[in-house]
């Protein structure tokens, strides 16, 4: 099954140094049949794009928690560029878990870089609306129609594609 798990930069670092990525709580996100049964209509690649969406929806409260870890006084800019990352990975035992949402899958341990397909990651051209979106994001789920709207406005950026084979040279050249 082809599953998209929410990362940050920081965890593609990782998944490059290390060949393998843990996603956090075994969370992702997938085509499953209660997301294909939530839509009216659409074929497999818009449903399938739905689950980018969640995906990188995630990967905003994964910037969020990275960037509660940081010492609030810290003078020095990050290390990484503020932007979503989606891993693309088939892997074959996943657990459905339609009772946290639709597209939710658990994944019951480390994804081998072997079994990723691609990387999906905003451009530089979306910081800016990334930034503004982690610290509304929490809000936007909660209903505040304004954070709701700026969460939307980074969700108007398409993500990236990236080949598995292109990752050493894409955190190269962040």
């Amino acid at each position: 099954m082809r599953i998209y798990l929410p990362a940050t930069l920081s965890m593609l670092v990782a998944l490059n140094e290390a060949g393998d990525f843990r996603p956090v709580g075994g969370t992702a996100f997938a085509l499953t049949p209660a997301l294909r049964e939530s839509y009216v209509d659409g074929d497999d690649e818009e449903l399938a794009e739905a689950a980018i969406r969640e995906a990188a929806r995630a990967s905003l409260r994964l910037i969020a928690a990275d960037s509660d870890d940081e010492p609030a006084e810290s003078t020095d800019p990050p290390a990484l560029p503020a932007r979503r990352v989606v891993i693309a990975a088939d892997v074959e035992a996943v657990k459905l878990r339609p009772d946290l949402d639709a597209a939710v899958v658990k994944v019951g341990g480390p994804v081998s870089l072997s079994a990723v397909a691609s990387i999906l990651v905003d451009g530089a051209d979306a910081e800016d609306k990334v930034i503004r979106a982690v610290a509304l994001v929490d809000s936007a789920d909660l209903g505040d129609e304004d954070s709701e709207l700026a969460v939307g406005d980074v969700e108007d950026f398409d993500l990236g594609w990236y080949a598995t084979q292109e990752l050493p040279f894409l955190l190269e050249l962040l």
